[in-house]
């Protein structure tokens, strides 16, 4: 893989120019997409002729980045992974497309999304097994990272889009706290839970894209990181976790006491029994509406699992809308207390390994209901060798220190 922070470094440094980078993705691309499908579209050649010198003054230090297909973009075609818009270029770029641009990012291509950002899967093949998924619906991105091909590369996640794929290809994967990074542009599927997600090989690498691209101060490679008061969180949902999951959950809270951190079992309140009815309620209501015009005008053209869905989301009423809306903001409430001993809370990525389809996002639904940032945190993997997630889970606008304890585990499960 390539690491963002390493690269920007030595373009900053003048041992490496930004045309330099964009060669170093152009032969991994050479070497695995054909095998991986990470892109829809690619335009090496413009991103050559815009790899100018001058970049390495910018926070992003003109590396080259992956923008999931769910994104506009004026100078790429821009399909959100449906036959439905093949072919077509918008006449703007999305928000994130543009501060990717501002703060000197090159724009590779585009990644493979799956429909509209759901769970119909993508032709994508992981990178460290090729007969598994890489999960969805990022996963372009997720494998483009792990291949070597972009350091950086965009997702988006309406309940685990960003985390599992991450998990899945053993990369860093980060959700940042809901609205903190703008959907401006991007194909919305539902407005409440909607996130903007990042791509990069370890956790100071995307730290370091997000803070270059977002503008804050989230980068946490300039100091050994602090320890966390860490909870560990055995939901209902534990038993859907399988057993080398919850073996790795086991082994990085030791690995994480090793290093110097307090960890303390922590129970969900019944409040948030609700949780996962309520994400789907929110997600599916907000679906319907946003996707009206695609199911009333091109009904056929949609999977069967997606005309399926939207079908239910029909029967969804406002009345029981509103109400899953408002026990999402008691939730909310309510785990700013929860959180008053820990610092972030350890939890799986996914429930396993990678499988055959996109995976299911059990572990993640809570998390993007309450709109908290999320870190994948790579570096173990099952008997197999298939990477297995683990996740944490920060309080809101908390963003930094998440990353932060995310770091601090990285670099305990490393030693």
């Amino acid at each position: 893989m390539l690491s963002a922070l390493d690269l920007a470094r030595r373009v900053a440094a003048g041992t490496l120019l930004p045309r330099d980078v964009i060669d170093l993705c152009a032969k991994a691309i050479a070497i695995r997409e054909a095998e991986v499908g990470a892109f829809t579209a690619l335009d090496l050649e413009a991103a050559r002729r815009d790899a100018q010198p001058e970049l390495a003054r910018l926070p992003l230090c003109g590396l080259a980045v992956g923008i999931k297909d769910i994104y506009d973009t004026a100078d790429l075609p821009t399909a959100y992974g449906s036959p439905i818009y093949a072919g077509h270029r918008p006449k703007t770029d999305a928000a994130m497309v543009m501060l990717v641009r501002r703060a000197g990012g090159i724009v590779l291509g585009k990644t493979v999304s799956t429909e509209f950002a759901g769970l119909q899967p993508a032709a994508t093949r992981n990178p460290r097994n090729l007969a598994h998924t890489p999960g969805g619906s990022s996963s372009g991105s997720a494998a483009a990272v792990a291949a070597g091909m972009v350091p950086v590369a965009l997702g988006s996640q309406t309940a685990g889009s960003v985390i599992r794929p991450a998990a899945f290809c053993g990369v860093a994967g980060f959700k940042p706290s809901f609205r903190m990074l703008p959907t401006v542009g991007m194909k919305c599927f539902s407005w409440s839970l909607d996130t903007v997600g990042l791509f990069a090989a370890g956790i100071a690498d995307v730290a370091f894209a997000a803070a270059a691209i977002g503008g804050r101060d989230l980068r946490v490679d300039g100091r050994e990181p602090s320890a966390p008061a860490m909870g560990l969180l055995h939901t209902a949902l534990w038993p859907e976790a399988s057993a080398d999951m919850q073996e790795a959950i086991e082994r990085a809270a030791r690995k994480a006491s090793a290093a110097g951190t307090q960890i303390r079992e922590i129970t969900l309140p019944a409040v948030f029994d609700e949780a996962a009815q309520a994400h789907a309620t929110i997600q599916d209501f907000e679906a319907s509406k946003a996707l009206a015009f695609e199911f009333d005008r091109h009904r056929d053209r949609l999977s069967p699992a997606l005309r399926e869905q939207l079908d239910k989301a029909a029967a969804i009423s406002p009345l029981a809308y509103d109400e899953a809306r408002r026990f999402a903001r008691r939730a909310r409430q309510a785990f700013g207390t929860f959180m008053a001993d820990a610092d972030v809370i350890l939890t799986p990525s996914a429930p396993g390994a990678a499988l055959g389809s996109t995976g299911k996002p059990i572990f993640n639904r809570l998390w993007t209901l309450l709109g908290t940032p999320c870190v994948n945190v790579p570096g173990l993997a099952d008997p197999a060798g298939l990477p297995l997630g683990v996740q944490v889970v920060g309080r809101f606008a908390r963003d930094r220190n998440a990353l932060e304890a995310a770091l601090f585990l990285e670099r305990a499960l490393a030693r």
